[in-house]
């Protein structure tokens, strides 16, 4: 897969580092040239110096023959502009817009750009849950945030202790995908009973996470 990036600094350096070692083509646009040198002699890879918000430059770096483009700068003017390019001109399969300012994600979906991720509002969502539901083990967002995957441990007085899957009535939309059990992987049936320790591996969204977290941690 041929992978143009366009900006800088250690995000764009780990992400092109972990996009290599799956073999895709990576190319970056950096408009600071120190910052372009060390990376391209970190992990030898094609580095265009320039504005990325440049057509042209986007032309230079490949844009016409890409598969995914990431806007990834620090400015999310830069990075609107980056995508409405890429989609309307050099019409690149995938874009990712990283929205800097958590209140512009909602302005980027609504003029078109679909992937657009901020960072603070998936942080502020793991931080939170955390903190509420100490018994989680992993929460991860999953599709942009449209799914939560959700690893929770059963403690011995939880109220869900001993009840099969089909008992148990979770909310609408969310599912008990997996369980370990003494480090055991199971995929649970209805008539799977749950005992003390299972590690739940639970899917839902995010509009009916936490009623689904509290069933499972409420104890006697």
């Amino acid at each position: 897969m041929r992978v143009l990036i366009v900006g800088g600094g250690k995000l764009v350096y780990f992400l092109s580092r972990a996009l290599i070692s799956k073999k895709h083509k990576v190319t970056v646009i950096d408009r600071n040239w120190e910052g372009g040198n060390r990376l391209a002699k970190q992990l030898k890879i094609n580095i265009v110096f320039g504005d990325g918000s440049d057509p042209e430059v986007l032309e230079d770096a490949g844009a016409f023959y890409s598969d995914v483009l990431l806007a990834l700068t620090s400015f999310d003017q830069d990075n609107f502009t980056i995508c409405q390019m890429a989609d309307a001109y050099f019409q690149v399969p995938r874009i990712l817009a990283l929205v800097n300012d958590p209140d512009n994600e909602k302005v980027f979906k609504n003029l078109g750009i679909a992937d657009a991720i901020s960072t603070t509002h998936i942080l502020t969502g793991l931080i939170e849950r955390k903190a509420i539901f100490e018994d989680i083990v992993h929460l991860t967002p999953v599709g942009d945030g449209k799914f939560n995957l959700t690893e929770v441990v059963l403690k011995k007085n939880s109220k869900v202790v001993n009840i099969t899957l089909e008992d148990m009535k979770l909310p609408a939309d969310c599912l008990v995908a997996g369980l370990i059990r003494r480090d055991k992987p199971i995929i649970p049936r209805g008539k799977t009973r749950l005992r003390p320790g299972d590690r739940i591996i639970l899917v839902s969204l995010p509009t009916n996470h936490d009623e689904a977290l509290k069933m499972l941690t409420v104890e006697y």
